[in-house]
């Protein structure tokens, strides 16, 4: 499974092969199209054309790249254009500065935790469009301004505990309510099944 990333080489035939790059919000945007349904999806169709930086590239002119190209991921190549892996704007900066912490898993954020399975225990009152912001979601947050708020719209009723819903391609799951408040759930965004899908 995918640890939270948003972003996945495809590749074809074999793992070197990269052909694109798939961004998970292409496949929910697809599926939502198709009646959330991802049967027949042109997964190979949805890839954005893969980035290929040499790796004499030092850290300053890569994320000098990153910034002109407005990206945040590249595949990385030696002489013989042989793939040798990736770099991502995070990798430069822990590169420049140190390890930094994610921003999601700081002291600043305990009421947003990232769990072992991809999943994310948030507090009800975490706004959707930080959520949005911070972790690459797409989330709708014109109907309600809480993730809270937003289970509620979507449920047209006040879940108890336990209970679970799936919308947007995301699914939750109510932990703790508190009256008529949603205090904490349980939110398992869109993933692959793997950190590299082939295009088959």
């Amino acid at each position: 499974m995918l640890s939270g990333h948003s972003r996945v080489p495809l590749w074809r035939g074999q793992p070197e092969n990269i052909v694109g790059v798939l961004h998970i919000k292409a496949i929910v945007q697809a599926a939502m199209r198709n009646g959330w349904s991802y049967e027949g999806l042109d997964i190979a169709g949805l890839a954005a054309p893969a980035w290929f930086v040499p790796d004499t590239t030092t850290a300053e002119e890569q994320l000098e790249a990153f910034r002109e190209k407005r990206a945040r991921f590249a595949l990385v190549v030696d002489e013989y254009g042989a793939l040798q892996g990736l770099v991502t704007v995070e990798d430069i900066f822990d590169e420049i500065f140190g390890d930094m912490p994610d921003e999601m898993e700081a002291a600043s954020r305990p009421d947003v935790r990232r769990q072992a399975d991809g999943s994310y225990l948030i507090d009800g009152k975490v706004p959707v469009r930080e959520l949005n912001r911070e972790l690459d979601w797409n989330l709708p947050d014109e109907e309600a301004t809480t993730i809270a708020g937003l289970v509620i719209h979507e449920a047209r009723t006040i879940p108890d505990v336990g209970q679970r819903f799936a919308f947007f391609g995301f699914k939750f799951e109510i932990l703790r309510r508190q009256r008529n408040q949603i205090t904490a759930l349980r939110v398992t965004p869109p993933s692959a099944t793997a950190d590299t899908v082939p295009a088959g």
